[in-house]
């Protein structure tokens, strides 16, 4: 496969792509290597990745110099090269605390019973991950699965593929962790083979997509952990501080370009502070530096030239519905870039796609209400339900709106804290997610089978039970 380069729109990288053959061997071999690698303990799989850990080091500087040419980011993928060790140690720390099957308990339902459990791991993961945070989507589900004695079949999204060069090497460097953790490359027929041959998929990407692979892992009878899109809102209050509303909204919507899951997409303000809101974000979104020189600036271009194209028609639909253009408003070729500056959009409403479609870039479309009710039905008006923001300097006010809107995780005075806060377990509603969260504790329990064993401890009950004269 030929890979375009995001900041030059040159097709100068070339992906091998894996067969369905090599994946169905791939697999054979981890469920072979899976037996024993479960059987050392969880205190050998720790010491096992804590190598990794020191091998990825080694080639940190490389796998970061990957990472910003697959995403034409120098800064945030230093950070998220910082972020991915710092989520390695995390489950280092926490999987042994975890990995405690309960003791021995009497049955609370049948005398003379007494209950103990097993937590069987599944036997092959399948990671299937994007191209927005290439490195840490991968690993995010690939660490805790490898810790709970189960073994990865990982295959990174084709769009940024560059990184999984430098990856690979720091598995190979630990052949132990080679054994039980496989990267396969492709597109889509090679995410069908890892659906077709693993025994859990977590996935994250769109809902289409998470809608394919639901149903194939449906008729194969095997768990789908699926992350998929939003469109987040935020309720603006009319007491909320402007300058920390308006610094967080432009962070979340326009931050790493607004390719982000979490990023806010949807901005819902009281009329009360409406004028002055407005005023202050447009002027900060103007403020916002291009990468244009990859040595300067805050925001880079566009990765995937299919979302460019996405972006752009949600402008024109707003603007041709009726929105008004404040700040930025086009997405531009520059020298083979594709390049779009904050956005800020006003006198928007939900016939427009840009408020009802999950965009994925640097957009801030911005509504007025009048009414909370009026708010909260709107930012509820969505089939996704991944996250939201509310802005109060009333921290009861907030927590009962927050209470109300139809998502899983809520940020209060911020935005998107979900991408550096991972210990709050969270589930995605609607169409925005299902099954068990990455985040929290069962980002790692959620990767075992829970067997029950039942001890008799007196004597069995007989045919003489059931005699229908006693």
């Amino acid at each position: 496969m030929k890979v375009r380069n995001p900041r030059t729109g040159a097709y100068d990288y070339e992906l091998q792509e894996d067969s369905a053959e090599g994946i169905a061997k791939l697999t054979q071999n981890l469920r072979e290597a899976q037996t024993e690698w479960n059987a050392k303990g969880v205190d050998h799989r720790v010491v096992v990745v804590r190598q990794w850990i020191s091998s990825f080091q080694d080639f940190q500087e490389e796998i970061t110099e990957q990472l910003s040419i697959d995403t034409a980011r120098k800064r945030i993928s230093q950070v998220e090269v910082q972020g991915t060790l710092g989520l390695m140690n995390a489950w280092c720390f926490r999987a042994p605390q975890l990995l405690s099957p309960p003791a021995e308990r009497p049955s609370a339902s049948a005398n003379s019973v007494t209950i103990g459990q097993q937590w069987i791991p599944y036997p092959v993961v399948g990671v299937i991950s994007p191209w927005n945070f290439p490195l840490l989507l991968a690993l995010i589900d690939t660490v805790p699965a490898l810790l709970s004695g189960g073994t990865v079949l990982l295959k990174p999204s084709e769009v940024t593929p560059r990184f999984m060069d430098g990856l690979e090497k720091s598995i190979k460097a630990v052949p132990e962790l080679d054994n039980v953790l496989k990267i396969c490359r492709g597109g889509a027929e090679v995410g069908k083979a890892v659906v077709n041959n693993a025994d859990a998929i977590c996935f994250t990407g769109s809902v289409p997509t998470g809608k394919k692979i639901g149903a194939a892992c449906a008729e194969r009878f095997i768990p789908a952990f699926l992350e998929l899109g939003g469109k987040d809102p935020a309720i603006v209050l009319e007491d909320a501080d402007i300058e920390i509303a308006t610094d967080a909204v432009l962070r979340s919507c326009v931050g790493a370009t607004g390719q982000a899951c979490q990023s806010l997409e949807r901005i819902y303000v009281s009329d009360v502070i409406y004028d002055d809101f407005i005023t202050a974000l447009v002027k900060k979104a103007k403020s916002v530096t291009m990468t244009t020189d990859p040595d300067s600036g805050q925001m880079g271009p566009l990765i995937f030239d299919k979302q460019a194209e996405k972006i752009q028609e949600h402008i024109d639909d707003a603007v041709a519905k009726g929105a008004q253009v404040l700040a930025g408003g086009k997405v531009e070729n520059v020298n083979g870039g594709l390049w779009c500056e904050a956005t800020v959009l006003v006198n928007v409403d939900h016939t427009m796609d840009v408020m009802t479609e999950e965009t994925f870039g640097p957009l801030i479309p911005v509504m007025k209400y009048s009414d909370i009710e009026k708010a909260i039905s709107l930012a509820n008006d969505s089939e996704f339900g991944l996250s939201a923001s509310v802005f109060s300097k009333d921290k009861e006010k907030a927590l009962k709106i927050a209470s109300r809107i139809e998502a899983g995780a809520i940020s209060i005075n911020d935005g998107s804290l979900t991408n550096t806060v991972f210990d709050a377990e969270k589930n995605s509603f609607k169409m925005s997610g299902i099954n068990g969260s990455r985040m929290g504790n069962a980002g790692f329990l959620r990767f075992f089978r829970k067997k029950a064993l039942l001890y008799q401890t007196g004597n069995p009950l007989t045919m003489a039970h059931f005699e229908e004269n006693q």
